[in-house]
């Protein structure tokens, strides 16, 4: 049986109306379509028959706007390189920055980690103590028993 290779790439998903900022609601489901569209557009018939196999969007984190894409190892350049290209996802404008590639999903879960930290300093910052431990706890949600449940599929 051959081993194939995955990369894992996490994204921020930010929108752009900052009304729409406080309920935009992130489905897994609605980012790989707009991913999966934007590949077709940019990439034609050989960008979506080279990425149609690993794609798949594993992980995403409605509180944060934080997902990660599965592509095949040598495809997901052409993932990569479609993500900037995105600006509307389930009929709404959006924003995604490429946060971090990497070869197995414990190292972007790792990666992930550092980054929510980072960012939950940044709005510490302006907190009183009670709402920051509250933030804390939802943000760091992020456990691995949700990636370690999901069956393997392709």
């Amino acid at each position: 049986m051959v081993r194939y290779k995955n990369r894992y790439i996490a994204v921020r998903v930010d929108p752009v109306d900052a009304s729409e900022h406080a309920h935009y609601r992130l489905n897994s489901s609605d980012l790989y379509n707009a991913v999966y569209d934007k590949i077709q557009q940019l990439h034609g018939d050989f960008g979506v028959a080279a990425t149609k196999v690993g794609l798949c969007a594993k992980y995403c984190n409605e509180m944060t706007r934080v997902a990660f894409i599965r592509a095949r190892h040598g495809p997901h350049t052409i993932v990569a390189t479609t993500l900037p290209f995105i600006n509307e996802i389930a009929h709404k404008r959006v924003v995604i920055r490429t946060l971090h590639c990497g070869a197995t999903m414990l190292q972007c879960h790792k990666f992930l980690k550092k980054y929510q930290r980072k960012e939950l300093e940044r709005t510490w910052m302006i907190m009183k103590p009670t709402e920051r431990i509250k933030l804390e706890e939802e943000i760091m949600n992020i456990g691995l028993t949700s990636f370690k449940n999901k069956s393997r599929r392709n």
